[in-house]
């Protein structure tokens, strides 16, 4: 973080105090960011860009104003901006305070200097070994991917004396490919890989794409009604994103817009099954010391062994509850400068104390590598139905062929009252899930 970035975040606090702020919370950003863009086997874009801002929080009333700029001449105005939209939303009874300084822990493995010092020329290297790993498998074409490295700091102060720092490393990666058969119909293949450290080599990851859209080609048609379904990370972690995460936040909960509301305290899930949001996780995508309010962040248990253990909290939230004990649980999520806070995730562990080989032991079923459509589910029931993409049915412990078409209909919280974890643990985005084994209802097409 540059010194003139954090001098001009104390200034804009005091020119906000002036403006009239009860209270008052500056967070600033500076990025660099390196991209490669890659269409079917050829470089489409090769970028480095750089921003950094300011965004203020301004309370007056118990209500709060938002303003951000990128243009640090122009600070005054921000402040009366943000002041300005604060008188306008009128006083909230329920707002408490913004948050007062508490010790953050230090997170492991959240910045790599090798990423920080990443130029498009390092990207584009990165680039030909993930288009390398997917020619290596015969009959596969890459269609788009991409390779970014992103290095950044953050900063928060506010009136109650917290002042915090952090920088922090993002690489990423991903590769889409098509492969035809001989009836000319398609099949796509995808895989990615996210890490907070740097990368040498991207071939396994080009080689898996590649490798995923020759071994769909040919699908045959899949049968309906209930069935044994393994979800692939991938899948899992979309559906648990879209039918659970939602009814997990304080907000819905004291909306009534959550089925978990009043049941603290009651099994939910299988006996073995645990959830848990961890902003400390060692070298993961949305770990962090602190959240979008300065909150420091924690681990959170939200199911654990099967039992509902509470939920997630911003500050204003928390304040919301009518136990006073009740505080921010460090899940303000920020989408940057420019963005106000608001409730969300951190890094979210699925996981199991009886992890099993779930293809092994199933002895006939569909195991469904990605879902399109999750975000249709219903946060308030958990009902979801998706499409089912790169489908394989299972016979007797092994993958057999692949399956053209196959839809999915269920209910999250049912599916967690039976829920078979497996041993494939891994990282998609902020969500660490392995493959599950669960029964649900199937449409083949």
């Amino acid at each position: 973080m540059t010194e003139d970035l954090f001098e001009n975040a104390i200034r804009l606090l005091k020119l906000a105090e002036k403006a009239g702020a009860e209270e008052a919370e500056v967070f600033g950003s500076a990025a660099k960011v390196v991209d490669v863009d890659l269409r079917k086997d050829q470089v489409e874009m090769a970028s480095e860009s750089r921003d950094r801002g300011l965004g203020l929080r301004a309370v007056v009333g118990g209500a709060v104003g938002f303003s951000a700029t990128s243009d640090l001449s122009k600070l005054e105005l921000v402040a009366e901006s943000a002041v300005r939209a604060a008188r306008a939303r009128g006083s909230d009874d329920k707002w408490r305070h913004l948050p007062f300084p508490r010790k953050p822990r230090r997170p492991e493995e959240v910045y790599d200097p090798a990423i920080a010092k990443m130029e498009p020329e390092d990207c584009l290297d990165l680039a030909a070994t993930l288009l390398h790993g997917a020619g290596a498998i015969s009959d596969a074409e890459p269609v788009s991917g991409g390779v970014s490295a992103v290095s950044a700091s953050e900063l928060l102060i506010n009136s109650n004396g917290i002042e915090l720092e952090e920088k922090g490393t993002i690489f990423t990666a991903y590769l889409e490919t098509v492969a035809r058969g001989e009836d000319g119909t398609a099949t796509t293949g995808y895989d990615f890989a996210n890490s907070r450290t740097a990368l040498s080599d991207l071939g396994d990851v080009g080689r898996s794409a590649a490798d995923l859209a020759v071994r769909s080609v040919g699908g045959g048609r899949g049968e309906s009604g209930k069935a044994s379904v393994l979800l692939g990370p991938i899948a899992f972690a979309d559906i648990l994103e879209n039918a659970f995460v939602p009814s997990a936040f304080g907000d819905n909960v004291q909306k009534g817009r959550s089925s978990l509301a009043g049941r603290i305290g009651e099994t939910v899930a299988e006996e073995s099954f645990s959830i848990t949001d961890d902003g400390l996780l060692s070298g993961g995508m949305a770990t962090s010391s602190f959240d979008g309010e300065g909150v420091a962040s924690q681990r959170t248990p939200l199911v654990e062994k099967g039992v509902l253990k509470g939920f997630l909290y911003d500050s204003y939230t928390a304040g919301k509850e009518k136990t006073p004990a009740t505080e921010s649980t460090g899940n303000a999520g920020r989408p940057g400068y420019a963005g106000i806070p608001r409730i969300g995730t951190t890094n979210l562990i699925a996981s199991s104390t009886k992890p099993r080989d779930v293809l092994e032991e199933t002895e006939r079923g569909y195991l469904v590598t990605g879902v399109i459509g999750a975000h249709t589910a219903n946060p308030v029931s958990g009902d979801f139905s998706v499409e089912a993409r790169n489908v394989f049915s299972v016979e007797d412990g092994s993958l057999s062929k692949p399956i053209r078409s196959l839809m999915l209909a269920g209910n999250i919280f049912e599916l967690l009252g039976a829920i078979k974890a497996g041993t494939d643990a891994r990282m998609v985005g902020s969500v660490v899930v392995s493959t599950v084994k669960v029964e649900m209802k199937v449409v083949g097409s």
